[in-house]
């Protein structure tokens, strides 16, 4: 006999499985382009010049020799107009941490998953787990209660004892709840009463 808890744990599982294949999927991609371009480069932005357009160059080379002569190849013009050229042209050297990157999107897509399956639990165990509180359970009546003539006396006890393992939504709705009944209450006390808090 297949209970509903088997089938939302193997949910969960594919879930977890699945975020897990995701992100080892795109550490894999990240270490190939990785491969493919280093932390260091030396960016030219030319602007036009004569009957040249505009030209971005990137180099993979050191910081003394980030300049235009040894950026810019091929050099768009010759002889004397070199100089003119590269006096226009600006150039950076630029530094970057790919560890970091990596690290940065794998906390990223770490807090994603379990958001995902936090989502998961609110969609579909938590009420299954609400039904089964409220839904099969049974007040009991101690023997003092027999001859009660209100069969849910001890209903406010269950119900008290069932908030108490309230989950985090509950709390904040509690939260949000009281916090309109003070706002419904300043209110009051300044456009009714006129008085001001100080």
């Amino acid at each position: 006999m297949a209970t509903p808890w088997g089938g939302l744990l193997r949910l969960g599982s594919l879930l977890s499985l699945s975020c897990l294949a995701l992100s080892v999927l795109l550490l894999v991609q990240l270490s190939d382009a990785a491969k493919n371009c280093e932390d260091v480069r030396c960016k030219c932005i030319c602007p036009p010049y004569k009957d040249n357009p505009g030209h971005i160059y990137n180099k993979n080379i050191t910081q003394k020799d980030c300049d235009c002569l040894h950026v810019v190849e091929p050099m768009p013009v010759r002889g004397p107009d070199v100089e003119a050229y590269c006096l226009r042209c600006e150039c950076k050297y630029e530094e970057r941490s790919s560890v970091t990157i990596k690290v940065t999107i794998i906390i990223y897509l770490s807090i994603l998953g379990l958001l995902l399956l936090y989502m998961v639990y609110l969609t579909l165990v938590e009420p299954i787990l609400k039904r089964r509180l409220f839904g099969h359970s049974q007040l009991i009546q101690s023997d003092d209660d027999v001859g009660d003539h209100q069969p849910f006396a001890n209903a406010h006890d269950v119900l008290a004892r069932s908030r108490s393992r309230a989950n985090v939504l509950n709390k904040v709705e509690y939260a949000q709840q009281r916090w309109k009944l003070q706002v419904q209450e300043q209110r009051k006390s300044v456009f009714d009463r006129h008085v001001v808090l100080s």
